[in-house]
C-alpha cells in the first residue's frame, strides 16, 4: 500500500482530505448472501451437485463468495465450463427474481449515505456482480442516483481480486487513492481494494473476522453503526477543515 494512505488500526487520518468512497454492492450494502448462498443450494441439489448433498455455508463463503461467474464456474464445473456458465445465467435470474423480496440494506447504510451526501464526497459502486445483478440491487435500496458510477468486474481487464475494477473507479471519478477509501464485505474484494492502494474497511456481513483480516483491512465493522467506522469518519472529516 502507498505510504501516505498508510492508516493507524480503527482510522482513516492517513487519507485526509478525503475525496471519494467506493462501495462494493453484494453484502457490502445489502445482505445478499444469504440468498446467494440459498439460491446456489437450491439449484447444485436439484442438479445432484456433490450427490446431492446440500453445499455448506462454508463452502459458498469460501469458494463463491465474492468471485466473478467464470471463476464460480470453474469452481462448479471444472470440466465443463460451458455448463458452469449457463447454469450461473439461470442462477443470476432466480436471484434476480427473489431479490425485491429479500433483500435489505445492511444496517446504518442510510445514515452513511446521508454523511457522504452531506460532505460532498464522490462515489462508486465498483463490483462482481453481473451488471442487471448490480444495477436491480442498487435501485432496491434507493441508491440508483447515488452513485457517479458504477464499475462492473468483467466490465474490466480483470476482475477483483485484481485491482483494475478500483483503478477504473478512481480514473472515473478523477480523485487520487491517496484520498479515497473502499467498503468492502469479501477477501478477493479487499484484496482488489489493497492492491489498488487504497485502505479498506471490512465488514463481517457474510465472512468472519479471521478470515477478513488475512486480505489486511484497515479495520473491520460489523455493519455501519459500528462507532468504530463514525469516529474514524469523524476524524477524518475534522482533519479536512
Amino acid at each position: 500500500m502507498n505510504a501516505s494512505v498508510v492508516t493507524s488500526e480503527g482510522s482513516l487520518s492517513g487519507i485526509a482530505p478525503l475525496e471519494a468512497i467506493l462501495f462494493d454492492v453484494d453484502g457490502t450494502l445489502c445482505d445478499s448472501d444469504p440468498l446467494h448462498y440459498y439460491v446456489f443450494r437450491e439449484m447444485l441439489q436439484q442438479i445432484n451437485f456433490n450427490d446431492g448433498v446440500p453445499i455448506t455455508e462454508q463452502f459458498f463463503a469460501e469458494k463463491l463468495s465474492g468471485k466473478h461467474n467464470q471463476d464460480m464456474a470453474l469452481v462448479l464445473f471444472p470440466d465443463d465450463t460451458k455448463r458452469g456458465m449457463k447454469f450461473l445465467d439461470t442462477k443470476e435470474d432466480m436471484f434476480r427474481r427473489l431479490a425485491p423480496e429479500k433483500l435489505k440494506a445492511v444496517n446504518g447504510l442510510y445514515e452513511v449515505k446521508k454523511w457522504v451526501e452531506g460532505h460532498g464526497l464522490k462515489r462508486a459502486a465498483v463490483t462482481n456482480a453481473p451488471r442487471e445483478n448490480a444495477e436491480l440491487m442498487i435501485s432496491i435500496l434507493g441508491f440508483t442516483d447515488f452513485f457517479d458510477i458504477l464499475i462492473i468486474g468483467n466490465e474490466c481487464e480483470h476482475p477483483k481480486p485484481h485491482p483494475d475494477p478500483y483503478l477504473k473507479a478512481l480514473e472515473a471519478l478523477q480523485v487520487s487513492k491517496d484520498h479515497t477509501f473502499v467498503f468492502e464485505d469479501s477477501v478477493s474484494g479487499i484484496k482488489a481494494g489493497v492492491a489498488a492502494g487504497l485502505p479498506v474497511v471490512g465488514l463481517t456481513t457474510g465472512n468472519s473476522q479471521h478470515v477478513l483480516e488475512e486480505a489486511k483491512p484497515v479495520f473491520l465493522i460489523k455493519d455501519y453503526n459500528d462507532p468504530k467506522l463514525w469516529t474514524a469518519l469523524q476524524d477524518a472529516a475534522m482533519l479536512a477543515e
